[in-house]
């Protein structure tokens, strides 16, 4: 409960139906604010603050102490609100489908602390909470087998479990993991992996990895682009049940 929110709503004579008509969100969205973990988009953040005379610090004190890198925040606020989301991903698991010792090994090598491997994992790992939501977006992920019997530094348990997990997630009502066949030869995601948000006003962005921090792209024929390759790479994946299989075979030739 974020007991802040309320007693500052509650001082101000605002109800979550009042905020909601002020900051053009359904109330159950506003409701939803009170709850730990959920944080309205900047812009809405910076107005109930206004509209309640507190600071945004004192309302929401984790954004000021997030762990994530700077350059990944604008893309989280977006991602919390997203209603779908399509991940492409042809070197690992994609983040929201991680477990907590897989995130980690996927950081093995880079320039960066304990500390602030910590941070990242972490983050990594509150961010999967979008799913567990009342009503959760639409994630529908594509990855290429191969991440699947990908080592994680000899580390088979690791790998077992990731898929485990996996597969657990697969099942989901609102979750799709599509698998692209090793063999399926030359296609659009050799490129690089990519995710596409769509927002509750229709509007889409999206998030481009790189060996660089990640670009956010927001021009529509941009975003159109990226459409179009989705379609091309989701057109090589096999089919859910299809893929649910091979992610199971995967996990147990990991034991």
């Amino acid at each position: 409960m974020n007991d802040a929110l309320r007693v500052a709503m509650a001082e101000a004579g605002e109800t979550a139906e009042s905020l909601a008509a002020q900051t053009g969100v359904d109330p159950k969205t506003a409701a939803r604010w009170i709850s730990p973990g959920r944080v309205p988009q900047p812009a809405r953040r910076a107005k109930v603050a206004t509209i309640l005379g507190r600071d945004v610090g004192d309302l929401w004190p984790d954004v000021l102490k997030r762990r994530e890198p700077q350059w990944l925040r604008e893309w989280i606020d977006w991602e919390r609100e997203a209603v779908s989301l399509r991940w492409f991903e042809h070197s690992w698991v994609p983040g929201l489908l991680q477990t907590e010792a897989y995130a980690p090994a996927t950081l093995t090598g880079e320039a960066l602390t304990a500390e602030e491997v910590g941070d990242i994992v972490a983050s990594r790992l509150d961010r999967q909470a979008i799913l567990r939501r009342e009503r959760p977006p639409l994630l529908v992920a594509v990855i290429h087998e191969l991440v699947l019997f990908q080592s994680a530094y000899g580390d088979r348990e690791l790998m077992r479990d990731q898929c485990e997990h996996l597969a657990r997630c697969a099942a989901l009502p609102n979750v799709q993991v599509l698998i692209v066949p090793r063999d399926v030869g030359m296609y659009p995601g050799l490129g690089g992996g990519f995710i596409i948000a769509e927002l509750p006003s229709g509007q889409h962005v999206a998030h481009v990895d790189s060996q660089a921090p990640a670009q956010i792209i927001g021009e529509a024929a941009d975003v159109a682009t990226l459409s179009r390759r989705w379609e091309r790479i989701r057109s090589e994946a096999l089919s859910r049940p299809q893929s649910l299989d091979v992610i199971r075979k995967a996990a147990a030739s990991w034991t």
